[in-house]
């Protein structure tokens, strides 16, 4: 088989590269990557050095459709929706897989226009979609971005080479860049958390792109304190954190059931900063940006109303990890799927057979 993995954005990597590893692992077939080319491209260049990855480099879609046309690749994968898939199936296959298992509508929405088959974490949510798309390929394959972690594979990050003290506990930050709760954490928070070790893992968006440039500025600021590791945009991957961390901080971010899918207390913080438009007689824009079962998901995590709460509930959930327990696994059975670290398994096995 030839595979081409569509890398729109450097975030889409950790959910290709164990399907990747897996293709390797089987020798099911060649695969590459087509990056595009932007302001990070130097730090791209290491990663794809470090992952050893067969590479292009673009510098729009339609290039990127160019070179799918002249190839005629038997799988192409995207994590988004692709503007020129009726050209790309005149010579390609193309799969779906999502970055990402979070609260928002975009998840469903991005199925508006179809692949030739979309991989979906779960029976639910493959359920779901069957219902709102009858005439399109959904298999329930699981969420394969986990597999390095359930298979416990040396992917943690080495918190003794980051400074940080392996006596105590350490807490993940790991907001997403809007709505995110990023400006509504005060400049010496980690002062409150001296007693943990704080990874803090943004959205690549919130460390790349300049209108949040005011997130930047509070992530510097908390990167001077002792016990504070803030990711750096090479930092591609949420995995190597989830993988050492004991708790996790969130707001409306895929993290949150990432992280509670691996059995692991959650915080879940219910203050965002919102934008105008999306504030008083527009909060409908935030609802509508939210998935309709943003609700149901909801009690996989302890809520933090306002910032006040969070050090008492952090303390808490460190102390009794085990009070959430049931809820999590539950629900990470309906959010992430089969958690037996076989998801790129089943996917790459799909591929060969179809």
């Amino acid at each position: 088989m030839r595979i081409i993995f569509d890398v729109l954005h450097l975030y889409y990597l950790p959910q290709y590269l164990p399907v990747y590893q897996e293709l390797k692992k089987k020798s099911a077939g060649k695969a590459t990557f087509v990056f595009y080319k932007g302001i990070h491209d130097e730090i791209i260049q290491k990663i794809i050095e470090q992952e050893q990855l067969e590479h292009i480099w673009v510098n729009n879609e339609q290039q990127a459709t160019e070179h799918y046309l002249a190839v005629k690749a038997d799988w192409i994968f995207f994590a988004n929706s692709f503007p020129f898939l009726d050209k790309v199936h005149q010579v390609s296959k193309s799969v779906q897989l999502g970055h990402g298992i979070g609260p928002k509508a975009s998840y469903y929405t991005k199925s508006d226009t179809p692949t030739t088959v979309r991989f979906v974490e779960g029976q639910h949510r493959t359920d779901r979609f069957r219902e709102m798309y009858p005439q399109d390929t959904f298999i329930n394959v699981g969420f394969c971005k986990l597999d390095p972690i359930i298979n416990h594979e040396p992917v943690g990050l080495d918190l003794e080479k980051l400074g940080l003290d392996l006596d105590k506990p350490t807490l993940l930050y790991a907001p997403t860049f809007y709505p995110s709760s990023i400006e509504c954490f005060p400049k010496n928070w980690p002062e409150t958390f001296n007693a943990y070790n704080i990874l803090i893992k943004p959205h690549y968006f919130s460390l790349s792109k300049e209108k949040y440039h005011q997130q930047q500025a509070l992530l510097k600021h908390w990167q001077t304190y002792k016990n504070v590791y803030l990711a750096e945009v090479t930092d591609y991957s949420l995995v190597p954190f989830m993988a050492v961390a004991d708790v996790l901080i969130s707001d409306a971010s895929s993290a949150l059931f990432e992280f509670a899918a691996l059995n692991k207390p959650v915080i879940w913080c219910d203050f965002l900063k919102l934008r105008w438009s999306y504030r008083g007689i527009f909060s409908y824009r935030f609802k509508k940006r939210m998935d309709q079962d943003y609700g149901a998901y909801a009690d996989i995590a302890v809520h933090a109303k306002k910032y006040s709460e969070l050090k008492m509930i952090v303390d808490q959930q460190m102390t009794k990890p085990e009070m959430l327990e049931s809820v999590r696994l539950s629900m990470a059975e309906k959010l992430a799927g089969k958690l037996d670290g076989k998801a790129s398994e089943r996917i790459v096995h799909y591929l060969q057979n179809n």
